[in-house]
């Protein structure tokens, strides 16, 4: 078997997008594609707008749901904020179509690799980290 490559997050989908974001030096571009990302979501129903899919930890409204369908995870989900909607759309594309242990395996420090962290606010950053953490939660009580 060979070794996965450094840096590969687990995902193909998620490692094609922090290429993409890593490609560029330019920190309005990368916020363009973040907010690309966020008008590319789906609406989410009114029925998931609750305390449990809601993202605790973000100054935003932030809502994350997972579904799992012949043993793949499918996400939606929504934020009030643009920039959070697009961080949201990207690990929403980035996590899809995984099985829920690839989800749960995927380590966070990829942020780091993508070069957002540094145009971040740090409320923002946390806010992140916190929507893939309830993600690889809902990953993980999807898989017992």
């Amino acid at each position: 078997m060979a070794e996965p490559k450094p840096g590969a997050t687990g995902s193909p989908a998620l490692d094609s997008i922090v290429a993409r974001l890593a490609g560029t030096s330019d920190p309005r571009r990368r916020y363009e594609y973040v907010l690309w990302l966020a008008k590319k979501l789906e609406p989410l129903p009114e029925e998931f707008r609750t305390d449990t899919f809601k993202v605790k930890g973000c100054v935003s409204q932030v809502y994350v749901v997972g579904e799992l369908q012949d043993g793949h995870l499918h996400w939606r989900g929504d934020s009030d904020a643009a920039i959070t909607k697009g961080l949201l759309a990207l690990l929403i594309e980035g996590l899809e179509g995984l099985t829920p242990e690839q989800a749960a395996a995927i380590d966070p420090a990829f942020i780091a690799a993508t070069g957002l962290q540094g145009s971040l606010t740090p409320s923002r950053a946390n806010g992140f980290l916190n929507i893939m953490a309830m993600m690889q939660a809902q990953a993980r009580a999807l898989a017992a």
